[in-house]
């Protein structure tokens, strides 16, 4: 079985070779490791790792988890046929939604989006309670595509912070220096968040095989995801959205942004 995965070296290898070849025009964004290392110093960085690790985190994690979890609470039906949807709605929200963030704001639609997955998370739980593999089922739908939603948006919201940020941070820098700077900052971080966010597909299953060892249910395991939903909508809201939040006059279009917002699309 672990021979399948050689099935991607051939467009990996193709993937390399076009973006060594066709990639130059990107060649101005260039900047060495102790540049980008500015962005370890940035609150803004550390709280979208853990708005990340909410949505692609979750995405990814749920994807790893989902099957055996499905196998565990329903094992008098052939979920296999079936789990293999999850990660494509979530696939799908993500390419498909990116023009709500880009038309709404990603702050916004983030908000929504941790509102969304605490409501779906406590449909699963209940489900799993009253033993309902159709509640089980939606609500885990539900999941996948409120992550692939946020995946989108949290991406929007980087270069928006940033264009606010580095203003106020560095402002002695002006004009192009500026925009380069947000430019290389913005990146810097949509990377390292993507690093941090991958954790989820360990995190959450582990998760769900400590609760089952401590208590014989992934229940536990869910209402410690539900706590963390909640954490991310306290900080979307208080550091973002709200009135007099970072991106609220941004995104209701009462102030001009530092840079252009890099499409969620």
């Amino acid at each position: 079985m672990q021979n399948a995965g050689f099935v991607w070296v051939p467009f990996i290898l193709a993937a390399t070779v076009a973006a060594w070849l066709g990639m130059n025009d990107i060649a101005d964004a260039k900047a060495s490791f102790a540049q980008q290392s500015v962005i370890f110093g940035r609150t803004q960085n550390w709280l979208m790792c853990i708005l990340y690790i909410g949505t692609f985190g979750s995405f990814i994690g749920y994807s790893a988890g989902f099957p055996l979890l499905s196998r565990i609470a329903f094992p008098e039906i052939n979920a296999l046929q079936y789990v293999f949807l999850g990660p494509l709605v979530g696939a799908l929200s993500r390419a498909g939604t990116g023009w709500v963030s880009d038309k709404f704001g990603g702050g916004r639609v983030t908000f929504w989006v941790f509102a969304g997955m605490i409501a779906s998370v406590l449909a699963v739980i209940l489900s799993l309670q009253a033993g309902s593999f159709a509640g089980f089922f939606a609500g885990f739908m539900a999941l996948f595509f409120f992550t692939g939603v946020g995946n989108a948006s949290t991406f929007q919201m980087i270069p928006v912070i940033m264009g606010r940020e580095v203003p106020r941070l560095m402002p002695q820098l002006t004009g192009a220096d500026r925009a380069r700077q947000i430019a290389m900052e913005s990146g810097g971080i949509v990377a390292f968040t993507s690093a941090i966010g991958a954790y989820g597909g360990f995190f959450i299953p582990k998760a769900y095989g400590s609760s089952i060892a401590m208590t014989g249910s992934p229940i536990g395991a869910l209402w410690l995801f539900l706590g963390f939903y909640i954490l991310c909508l306290a900080i979307t809201w208080v550091v973002y959205t709200r009135p007099g939040g970072l991106l609220h006059d941004i995104e209701h279009g009462r102030a001009p942004q530092g840079a252009a917002a890099q499409p969620a699309q």
